[in-house]
């Protein structure tokens, strides 16, 4: 892991991350996914119905290279739980199959009924 005190784009992702129980770190918005994974993760959450904050990286080049080193993960979408870096697209895909995503976030008391 790189030094993130003297980086503030690192900064900013660990309050981002600190202060939402879950961001997804994605390209374009929620409302209008910019990329064929994003889009599939949002609709992965919103069919779960998870509460989430969609972090568009296109606005930002600093915030897309450096949500790439903060997470040491390459692509994009990016999904953190409860501050844990949970994975990009296939991950999350492969998760809400096993049924492995919807346990995780009714662990965390984050899926309304759970």
């Amino acid at each position: 892991m790189t030094d993130t005190a003297a980086d503030p784009v690192h900064d900013w992702i660990a309050k981002s991350v600190a202060e939402h129980p879950v961001v997804l770190f994605m390209k374009g918005v929620p409302e209008q996914p910019q990329c064929g994974f994003s889009a599939v993760t949002v609709q992965i959450l919103d069919h779960l119905g998870v509460d989430f904050v969609g972090v568009n990286v296109l606005q930002s080049d600093a915030l897309r290279e450096g949500i790439k080193t903060y997470s040491d993960w390459p692509t994009i979408p990016q999904l953190y739980v409860k501050g844990e870096f949970v994975g990009g697209c296939d991950i999350v895909r492969e998760m809400f199959q096993s049924g492995e995503l919807k346990s995780l976030f009714e662990e965390q008391g984050l899926l309304e009924g759970a």
